[in-house]
């Protein structure tokens, strides 16, 4: 297939908490040697660094050593880079509390190591220790494990500011210090890294903004754990979406395909309903129905839309409702639509009239979808709050109204009310952060609703179709809604491709 293809891995990746990692880790390491498990880590961490680095041997590398293991698995790939020729220097935050093994190994090796916060260290040297930092080729930072909180502690801050003006690349040991492995919550200062090596699966913090967005490329070294079928979080790649998609068979017809209706848009906001009804048009229902005072408008634009203005009850039978974009204060249709006892996907307006307890009621699915800010005044925080734990309150959001959220952003989540792993979307771009984006995914995804798929499937299948089309279409550059909504089509043979 001719074109630009993105993301086509054959795997969905998967994300695991904190307690399910440690638990495998030391089922694991009962039924192995001492020591081998740390080795195994070590390894796939010195093989990343030296692909990093291109040329291992006369190259300058400093590890940023806290206590415990994280520490020791920087030390003991320092020590295999150090035996390849690089020159190696250790940085210890807390000396007495260091791996003596990694630091045994680092010394036979030729390592050198260091106090932090002093000039010289227990090998000797008069380099200051900011100055070695930013001086290096690869920084490696080992400073804290995935059991750290509430960011970086005051003596390691020096280190992760000197890292950041580093010249060199910074390699996170299995997740960047100072983030919330579980939330991807970041409470304080944390290292920004250019490359994450974590070992036996994600953590959902890797995948979450805001720590994703510190975390640079991840790199998932496999180190045989055995992990539960439900994991926390999971991202959709390609091969999975195509088995999700909507594909016509020989007898279908437009019915059967689905028909998506869209109660959209206001005399004030009719470019909503145009919005909404190009993502439905091409999102894999057979059709779409249109009711709503922007009727002229969408026939002008799409004249495919079946268009009605006597309401959603008169429109015609429908397999999925959109209600929403651009409807203003048209609390009447959006209370029509949720009655209606097929799948209803609730967007903008709509989720500010919509009564959680109406929701609630509902028999069918509803998928809600709104942003930050709609989160925070659906739950009453302020949006910094939902933006700081967008896992927290995509989960909180759910389960108040028993429905399934779609939480737009950064790092777009869908949660389900009845828990389950959450999923998180791997395609967005800021680019897509332009006025109608969101009517064209709430279009899209209904479409996906009407084809058949569940609200996880229809959600998270939308956003990453919705996410792919919005990098496709920007290529680089800026891009309104609307070439979004034009980009779907090949987004959907990237896919499929």
């Amino acid at each position: 297939m001719a074109g630009r293809s993105y993301g086509k891995l054959d795997r969905m990746r998967s994300a695991y908490s904190v307690d399910t990692v440690r638990t495998a880790e030391r089922e694991l390491m009962a039924r192995l040697p001492e020591g081998a498990l740390m080795q195994r880590a070590a390894a796939g961490l010195a093989a990343a660094c030296a692909d990093l680095l291109g040329r291992v041997y006369g190259s300058r590398v400093v590890l940023l050593v806290g206590s415990g293991d994280n520490g020791g698995d920087a030390l003991y790939a320092g020590a295999r880079l150090a035996r390849r020729g690089a020159g190696v220097t250790a940085v210890l935050l807390a000396p007495e509390r260091a791996h003596a093994g990694g630091l045994a190994a680092l010394r036979r090796a030729g390592g050198r190591v260091v106090v932090a916060g002093g000039a010289g260290g227990a090998d000797g040297g008069a380099q200051g220790v900011e100055e070695l930092v930013e001086r290096a080729d690869l920084v490696v930072d080992g400073i804290v494990g995935i059991g750290g909180k509430g960011g970086l502690r005051p003596d390691a801050v020096p280190l992760a500011a000197a890292a950041e003006r580093s010249r060199g690349a910074v390699v996170a040991v299995d997740l960047p210090s100072g983030v919330d492995a579980d939330t991807g919550e970041v409470r304080g200062v944390a290292v920004r890294a250019d490359l994450t090596v974590t070992f036996g699966t994600h953590k959902p913090g890797l995948l979450i903004d805001p720590a994703r967005e510190y975390a640079g490329s991840v790199r998932l070294v496999d180190i045989g754990l055995e992990l539960p079928a439900e994991p926390e979080l999971e991202a959709l790649q390609h091969a999975d979406v195509a088995r999700l998609l909507p594909l016509p068979r020989a007898e279908s017809d437009k019915y059967r395909r689905g028909v998506v209706g869209i109660a959209a848009g206001s005399a004030r906001y009719p470019g909503a309903a145009v919005l909404a009804v190009a993502g439905a048009l091409r999102g894999g229902a057979g059709a779409v129905r249109y009711v709503g005072p922007a009727g002229d408008a969408v026939l002008t634009r799409f004249p495919e839309t079946l268009v009605s203005d006597q309401g959603p009850k008169h429109a015609g039978r429908v397999q999925a409702w959109v209600v929403g974009p651009g409807a203003g204060d048209d609390a009447a249709t959006v209370g029509e639509v949720l009655a209606a006892d097929v799948p209803v996907l609730v967007d903008a307006d709509g989720l500010r009239l919509a009564e959680a307890g109406i929701v609630r009621a509902r028999r069918a699915p509803t998928l809600m979808t709104p942003h930050a800010g709609e989160a925070a005044a659906l739950l009453g925080v302020d949006r910094a709050e939902v933006e700081g734990g967008r896992l927290a309150a995509a989960r909180e959001l759910a389960g108040r109204y028993g429905a399934t959220v779609l939480l737009k952003g950064s790092t777009t989540l869908v949660a389900d009310s009845g828990g389950g792993a959450v999923r998180v979307n791997p395609t967005g771009t800021s680019w897509l952060a332009t006025a109608g984006s969101g009517d064209v995914l709430s279009g899209l995804a209904g479409s996906l609703l009407a084809a058949g798929l569940s609200a996880v499937d229809a959600g998270s299948v939308g956003a990453y179709v919705h996410g792919l089309a919005g990098r496709l279409a920007a290529d680089g550059a800026p891009v309104g809604a609307h070439d979004v909504a034009a980009a779907v089509p090949e987004a959907w043979r990237n896919v499929l491709g």
